[in-house]
C-alpha cells in the first residue's frame, strides 16, 4: 500500500504490521504552537508582565499598563491669596467737651486742655454762663480746630497788659489769656517794642491790641486802632 494523505486528513508514517498513525487536525496545532510561543516569549523577558496586568509605583500611584493605560492625572490645586489688610478708617476719640452751662473762662481751659481753639460770641445779658457751643457738645473733632462759644452775657472788662520787652509768641500768649486779640503790623518775630493801646489800658473781651515785633513803629502807624 502507498503511504500518503487520505480523504480523513490523516497521515500514515511507515507501512506493515508495526506502523504508528500520527493525526494531528492541521487547526488545533496551530492553536497550540501559537500558546506556547506566547509564554515562553514571557518567560524569556523575565521582568515584563502579561498585558492587563495593573501594577503600582513606589508612591502607591496608578502606573500605566503595557497596553498604555493612562495614568490618572491629580486634580490641580488652586491657590488663594490673601487678600490685602484694607488701612484702618482715620477715627478720632476727641470730642467737643460739655460746656453749655459752664463759666465761659472754665470752658476755655476745657478746650486749651484738649488742643482746641475758641472763638467767643458774647450776649447782652448779665450771666457769664456758656448757652451753646458749635460743634455741639460730644462731636468727634481734630486737633486744633475752633469751636464757636456763645455766652449768654456781655463780654466783660480786662486790662491790657504790658508786652514791652517780651519776645512776640510770649506776648501773643498773654493776650490770650487777658481775652485780647493780638494784631502784628510788622509780622510776629523779635521782641515787642511798642504796643497799642498801652499796658493798663481797660477794655473788654475780644478787643483787638497791636504789637510791634522787631522794629519802632513810625509815627503813622501810632494811631488808636479802629
Amino acid at each position: 500500500m502507498t503511504d500518503g494523505t487520505t480523504d480523513r486528513g490523516e497521515v500514515r508514517v511507515g507501512t506493515g504490521p508495526d506502523r504508528t498513525r500520527v493525526v494531528i487536525g492541521g487547526g488545533l496545532a496551530a492553536v497550540l504552537l501559537a500558546v506556547v510561543g506566547a509564554a515562553g516569549g514571557w518567560m524569556l523577558a523575565g521582568d515584563q508582565e502579561p498585558p492587563g496586568t495593573t501594577t503600582l509605583d513606589a508612591s502607591g500611584s496608578r502606573a500605566p499598563t503595557s497596553e498604555g493605560e493612562p495614568t490618572p492625572r491629580e486634580k490641580p490645586t488652586t491657590a488663594t491669596s490673601s487678600q490685602p489688610a484694607r488701612p484702618a478708617p482715620n477715627r478720632t476719640d476727641l470730642t467737643v467737651p460739655e460746656l453749655v452751662g459752664m463759666d465761659f473762662e472754665e470752658a476755655r481751659e476745657e478746650l486749651r486742655d484738649r488742643g482746641l481753639r475758641w472763638e467767643f460770641v458774647f450776649g447782652t445779658g448779665d450771666s457769664s454762663s456758656v448757652r451753646s457751643t458749635e460743634p455741639a457738645g460730644g462731636s468727634p473733632v481734630k486737633r486744633g480746630t475752633s469751636v464757636k462759644v456763645t455766652v449768654a452775657g456781655a463780654a466783660p472788662e480786662s486790662s491790657v497788659p504790658d508786652l514791652v520787652g517780651d519776645s512776640c509768641g510770649e506776648a501773643q500768649d498773654e493776650l490770650a489769656d487777658d481775652g485780647f486779640y493780638p494784631r502784628y503790623p510788622t509780622g510776629k518775630s523779635g521782641t515787642v517794642t511798642t504796643q497799642q493801646p498801652t499796658a493798663g489800658t481797660v477794655g473788654r473781651w475780644n478787643d483787638v491790641v497791636q504789637i510791634w515785633c522787631g522794629t519802632t513803629p513810625s509815627p503813622e502807624s501810632s494811631d488808636e486802632p479802629e
